[in-house]
């Protein structure tokens, strides 16, 4: 998780869009961020999508129409979302939000680049993965 800076950028305005399937965040500075759901999702700061160390990353397929189920705030920090596919593992600092929203397009680029290297899809109905995380529950659905 990208730690928190003090006078890094606060979000003032936090709207999760069901039908579009986008978070909108607006910060302090100014700038607003719209975040697909889905770009949240295969960005994920957890251990199941990062990995522990260098190396180890995961690479998230079959998320395309994965929605936000609930959002929960976490401190004065972040946000933790559950995802519909059961992952609820990653914490979203204020920070991680605002570097995701000025690196989308590049992020989303090499998403799609390692995706097509992997020969895997955005699609669900072509990935074959778990819908719950072995080891992980959240409590709350």
């Amino acid at each position: 998780m990208t730690g928190l800076h003090p006078a890094s950028p606060r979000p003032t305005e936090i709207t999760l869009h069901s039908e579009s399937r986008v978070l909108e965040i607006a910060f302090s500075d100014g700038r607003t961020f719209r975040l697909p759901y889905e770009f949240l999702r295969v960005n994920s700061p957890s251990a199941e999508v990062r990995g522990h160390g260098p190396g180890q990353e995961q690479l998230q397929v079959g998320k395309r129409d994965v929605t936000i189920v609930s959002a929960e705030p976490v401190g004065y920090y972040g946000l933790q979302p559950t995802f519909s596919d059961g992952h609820c593992t990653g914490i979203y600092s204020w920070d991680l939000l605002y570097e995701l929203g000025l690196g989308q397009e590049n992020l989303w680029a090499q998403y799609l680049e390692r995706l097509q290297a992997a020969g895997a899809s955005r699609d669900p109905s072509a990935a074959a993965q778990p819908t719950q995380p072995s080891g992980h529950s959240c409590g709350r659905h």
